[in-house]
């Protein structure tokens, strides 16, 4: 599949004042609060302001009027001078939250089996190999599908997202197609849907049904749980044998258009959508 353009966040608006023009650019030192500030001289540093505008709040020119009135602090300081630099691990904060350098990104990839859900070296094929030319954003998973588990998985960094896909009492819906080796008995099915203990602890689902023309060994599985750990505890405990899992829906995100092994960006109405949960 074509990989698709990456979309662009826009920045936020930004409130018209009138501020005074700035005349002179910081060469050495800012001052910061009546103290001088050293401005990093590392070859890796970038000017303060395309390192907000990198991170998709705004434009740099915007970036400069946030600074030159003190919305923007580092490391605990505020910054009101042009061409302050900074290095990407420093803690730039604006308006009183903390900036990343990068772009938000948000990648969903439709995993096949035989690749690790991990971000580790040395754990043979994993996911990221399957996303590495996607964007320069460092994207990671947002939970985990098994080496051997098919389907959605969706990468971004934005901090957010993955905080709302594993809030332990929200999160966000996730569907699968389940296989098994036997039919699932109806008492089974209905002991699923109603919950039940595992170890003293109660494993709870969404929802569970049979698929409509398929056999009752074929059965479709709604959780919010990041991982896939439960649905092979429920079946290990009721005695059937997984053979395949996929993951066929997060939220509203489906696999239609992207070929088993392939990823695409997410539209600006799908990443509302999901911001919106």
């Amino acid at each position: 599949m074509a990989k698709q353009r990456e979309h662009k966040n826009k920045g936020k608006n930004v409130t018209k004042k009138s501020h005074s023009k700035i005349v002179s650019r910081v060469k050495g030192n800012a001052t910061v609060g009546g103290n001088k500030m050293t401005v990093s001289k590392n070859s890796n540093a970038i000017r303060l302001n395309k390192y907000i505008a990198n991170s998709g709040i705004c434009s740099r020119r915007e970036a400069d009027m946030h600074i030159s009135i003190g919305s923007v602090t580092v490391n605990g300081k505020v910054i009101t001078e042009m061409g302050f630099k900074v290095l990407l691990d420093d803690d730039v904060r604006f308006d009183g939250s903390r900036v990343s350098p990068e772009k938000k990104a948000y990648v969903l990839l439709n995993k096949p089996k035989g690749f690790a859900t991990t971000t580790s070296e040395g754990k043979g094929r994993t996911v990221m190999d399957l996303v590495s030319n996607a964007t320069n954003s460092r994207i990671r998973p947002i939970g985990r599908l098994g080496r051997n588990s098919m389907g959605l998985l969706l990468f971004t960094n934005d901090d957010q997202i993955h905080a709302k896909f594993t809030n332990s009492k929200h999160g966000v819906t996730r569907l699968f197609q389940v296989e098994l080796d036997k039919n699932l008995k109806y008492d089974d099915l209905k002991q699923i849907k109603e919950g039940f203990k595992v170890a003293g602890k109660t494993i709870t689902v969404e929802d569970i049904s049979y698929i409509d023309g398929a056999p009752k060994k074929e059965i479709g599985l709604k959780i919010k749980n990041t991982g896939n750990t439960i649905i092979r505890t429920i079946f290990e405990h009721l005695k059937y044998d997984i053979i395949k899992l996929d993951c066929v829906m997060i939220a509203d995100l489906t696999k239609k258009d992207i070929p088993r092994g392939h990823w695409k960006h997410l539209t600006e109405l799908e990443i509302s959508k999901l911001k919106m949960l």
